[in-house]
């Protein structure tokens, strides 16, 4: 408990404060890029809940454009995905602004990711205990699969972390998504951009 509570927060936020400061150039040419992609549209902010299921708003890089087809309809995620886009979307780097995120205390580093809030009455008990602790940036289900996943299966996985949540395992799952990022792996599922929409358990 002692490091879930004090410890982890207080690493959370150095480690946030220090990301953003190593990685700004890398940061504001990604935003230069999708700044011009998006029609001066560089971030994409949603509601999502957080621990307790407490809704905060989560700052990603925009990778997609807002294309409609004649109906007004957005056009699947695949073509709406710009070139700089899926380079982003591929390396991850669409993750950097949530260090802002953690900043604020709204995330962790690691931890289930956050979804949409119109998923919460589609859970299961044992699916809700997701919500236990604060959502990450990555999580031990994202270094298991990521979106090549189901949802069941990284229900699964984000329980088993909430059960088992301790330094050395975050310490392991950071390592292993620096590993999974270099390979590109489980970015989506097949023949989708990102993954598909979760309908509810199957049990």
């Amino acid at each position: 408990m002692l490091y879930q509570n004090s410890i982890k927060p207080f690493l959370d936020f150095v480690c946030a404060f220090l990301g953003l400061i190593l990685l700004s150039p890398i940061f504001s040419v990604v935003w230069l890029g999708l700044t011009i992609a998006n029609n001066g549209k560089p971030f994409f902010y949603q509601r999502r809940p957080g621990k307790g299921e407490k809704i905060f708003t989560i700052i990603k890089f925009k990778t997609m454009t807002e294309k409609r087809d004649s109906s007004g309809r957005l056009l699947p995620d695949a073509e709406r995905l710009t070139a700089i886009g899926s380079f982003v979307r591929k390396t991850s780097l669409d993750e950097l602004p949530q260090l802002l995120n953690v900043l604020k205390g709204d995330m962790s580093f690691v931890g289930p990711r956050p979804l949409l809030p119109e998923y919460l009455p589609l859970y299961s008990e044992t699916q809700r205990k997701r919500h236990n602790v604060k959502p990450g940036i990555t999580g031990w289900a994202q270094v298991n699969g990521r979106n090549a996943l189901s949802w069941e299966q990284k229900f699964e996985f984000d329980v088993w972390y909430v059960e088992n949540q301790s330094f050395l395992l975050d310490f392991r799952i950071l390592l292993k998504t620096l590993w999974k990022v270099f390979k590109r792996e489980g970015v989506a599922q097949e023949g989708q951009a990102t993954a598909e929409q979760f309908k509810g358990s199957r049990g």
